[in-house]
């Protein structure tokens, strides 16, 4: 009995093996525990005992260490945190922002959508105006319009605070589409030069007629360029930037893609607003300015929805971000982006097959898209004249684009996990050669075809409508869905160098290049045969020649992109079984010098005290000033090999802290690995 009183060191109270003989495991943690000094004779209430008790105790009871009634409490001895409240399994915290986040969404959306339809509708249908103003008003005036507010921005970017630079970006905005509804649009004919516009046409000629548009109804036209600023600074500079500032890594790639999916229900409930309010038109009475009616009612929503926007960014900054209990994104340092020179990029595409044939793509489809579309709006302004009947087709345009991009944004996975990369970047291409092969067929042979589209109830310039409008859809959805992911994809399997060089050359000449290449060329021909009409058939022959040369720079970066990309996924297959092997390796030839034996006490399956030899690692840590010696049991396979009932559950050991041996309070560090023993 005295061997066993001076071997045995203060434990918890352990059951029978024969009862439990397969203890729970606790996680490993260090833990410290307070125990009293060990004197059982004059402690007879001591919580460590010699001999097992008679009474049943719980097994919660069982795994609770002993502490004193100074140590910590049992949430500090986990050292776990708190776990946070979820809806929906998702935490609190995160939705108090993600919600006010999605809802600005879904407002700005739903007022660009509007805001999109309507400008169309004012400078196509305007009198003396017609499709071709589009190609001149995007050149010279969106484009300096644009330019002159990002120098403006960063001016104030540089003497205002965040919220106020997005108030004083905002208000303007609502500002003036309210002031455009109630005041400029009743008073155009006094403020717009018709007369001035009707003899610069006499002395010009018809070939000028977009140009001149600007002049004649530059109100409309002011409307156009702050519409199509919406677009590019709200939703991509205002929205998006204080997202990113507020979200951290984590939430923004769980709930990111559903933002878009949000951007294409929003474009539904629009589209349908922008019917209902051009169906107006319908119970008014003659005489009445139905589109004016409109007009104040699409507007007015607008203007509430800006608000709406405005105070929700109040409220997030207000009550959200001032929480310390909300998450913040941790600070990012500034990456250094490669700047090239317009010479410099271009002589970097022109190094490169794969950059070449990706910068392709991304000229492709900005010149082809711009020539179906203003041709496709010319036809719709001849088969719709009236404001309110063009505005009602662009509410059902809305609302199909929504669906379509909703529903292949969901197919996208599908098509590149069962078809891959070639096939994906080969849909939108394919569904503007079709489309638009069709289309200019119909406005090119609209007198062969017309018997036959008679049959069908439709007139040739019904059907280049319906054809122009399925080709705009389709076109958009796929390039959301399928163009935009392709043309990141293929960045990733390049070198750091050609990833950021190429990325950064396609920004320079690609983008613009793109977006203003169909401008361009609609004004040349637009000033060469004195209308769009008569350009249609160059404009047909050009788009077929873009568009093969896009399928075929799709099937050469194919070609290029799919043995790199599985030859990059081959290589980090490779270092993940090598470190796997290393790893396993380096545990198999870790020396064992550490392993030594100590007597511990246990209970037998008869309840009585015994002794056994039991294989400990020590493990020294420093923890501040002082030094912690953890023991933990060595999981052997002879020990695993044993009877359950044999087999000596692992303890929790302690050494007595530094300072303190042979006297203080008692207090030990251990590391819990398995069942204590009482």
């Amino acid at each position: 009995m005295e061997a066993l009183l001076r071997t045995s060191p203060p434990s918890l109270h352990l059951s029978s093996a024969k009862r439990y003989p397969n203890p729970p495991r606790l996680n490993r943690a260090r833990v410290r525990f307070a125990a009293p000094k060990f004197n059982p004779l004059s402690n007879p209430h001591s919580s460590v005992s010699l001999f097992p008790r008679t009474e049943p105790v719980s097994l919660k009871r069982r795994l609770q260490p002993v502490c004193s009634s100074g140590s910590a409490s049992a949430a500090e001895i986990s050292g776990s945190p708190p776990v946070p409240a979820k809806i929906l399994g998702v935490e609190v915290n995160t939705l108090k922002k993600v919600v006010p986040l999605g809802l600005m969404f879904f407002c700005i959306l739903f007022n660009y959508t509007i805001l999109r339809d309507t400008k169309d509708v004012l400078v196509i249908t305007a009198k003396g105006s017609s499709a071709e103003i589009i190609p001149f008003l995007k050149t010279w005036v969106n484009l300096p319009m644009a330019i002159g507010f990002m120098l403006l921005y960063t001016k104030l970017s540089n003497v205002l605070s965040k919220e106020m630079l997005f108030y004083s970006c905002m208000l303007p905005f609502i500002a003036f589409f309210g002031a455009f509804a109630f005041v400029l649009y009743p008073m155009r004919d006094l403020i717009h030069p018709i007369g001035l516009a009707d003899r610069l046409l006499a002395i010009l000629g018809p070939s000028f007629l977009g140009p001149i548009a600007i002049l004649r109804i530059w109100s409309f036209c002011l409307f156009y360029v702050m519409s199509e600023l919406w677009g590019s600074v709200v939703v991509s500079l205002l929205f998006w930037g204080f997202a990113n500032q507020i979200t951290t890594v984590d939430e923004a790639s769980q709930f990111y893609p559903l933002f878009g999916l949000g951007a294409n229900v929003a474009l539904v409930f629009s589209g349908r607003t922008v019917k209902y309010f051009s169906n107006l038109r319908k119970n008014l009475g003659p005489g009445v300015d139905g589109w004016a009616l409109s007009l104040k009612g699409m507007m007015t929503i607008v203007v509430v929805l800006g608000l709406v926007i405005c105070a929700l960014y109040w409220g997030v900054n207000k009550f959200i971000l001032s929480d310390p209990s909300i998450p913040k994104p941790e600070g990012r340092k500034k990456k250094e982006k490669t700047k090239m020179t317009m010479m410099e990029s271009m002589k970097f595409l022109l190094s490169s097959r794969y950059v070449r044939d990706l910068a392709t793509l991304v000229v492709a489809y900005g010149i082809s898209i711009n020539l179906v579309e203003v041709t496709w709006k010319s036809k719709l302004k001849a088969q719709f004249p009236s404001p309110n009947e063009y505005s009602a087709f662009m509410g059902d345009f809305s609302t199909f684009t929504g669906i379509a991009t909703f529903t292949m944004m969901l197919l996208s996975r599908v098509i590149f996990r069962k078809y891959g990369w070639g096939v994906a970047a080969a849909i939108t291409p394919t569904v503007l050669l079709l489309s638009g092969v069709g289309f200019f067929s119909l406005v090119l042979f609209s007198d062969p075809l017309a018997p036959v589209l008679g049959k069908l109830g439709l007139t040739p310039l019904l059907a280049a409508v319906y054809v122009g409008a399925i080709q705009n859809i389709f076109s958009k959805s796929a390039k959301y869905s399928l163009f935009d992911p392709c043309k990141e994809m293929a960045y990733i399997p390049l070198d750091e160098d050609t990833k950021v060089k190429g990325k950064a050359a396609i920004d320079v000449v690609c983008n613009p290049l793109g977006k203003s290449g169909g401008a361009l060329i609609q004004q040349f021909l637009i000033l060469t045969f004195g209308s769009l009409s008569n350009s249609t058939p160059y404009l047909g022959g050009i788009l077929l020649v873009i568009v093969l040369a896009w399928l075929a720079a799709a099937r050469s970066l194919d070609s290029q992109f799919t043995p790199l990309a599985k030859k990059d996924l081959k290589d980090k297959l490779i270092e993940s079984k090598i470190s796997i092997s290393k790893t396993k390796l380096a545990r198999n030839l870790q020396p064992k010098q550490g392993v030594t034996y100590r007597f511990m006490s246990t209970l037998n399956p008869m309840g009585f005290i015994e002794g056994k030899y039991v294989p400990l690692v020590e493990d020294v840590s420093s923890h501040g000033s002082q030094e912690l010696l953890t023991i933990r049991n060595v999981e052997e396979k002879s020990l695993m090999e044993e009877d359950p009932a044999d087999a000596v559950p692992e303890a929790v050991v302690g050494t007595v802290q530094e300072g303190e041996t042979g006297g203080g309070d008692g207090r030990v560090s251990a590391d819990v690995n398995g069942s204590p023993s009482q």
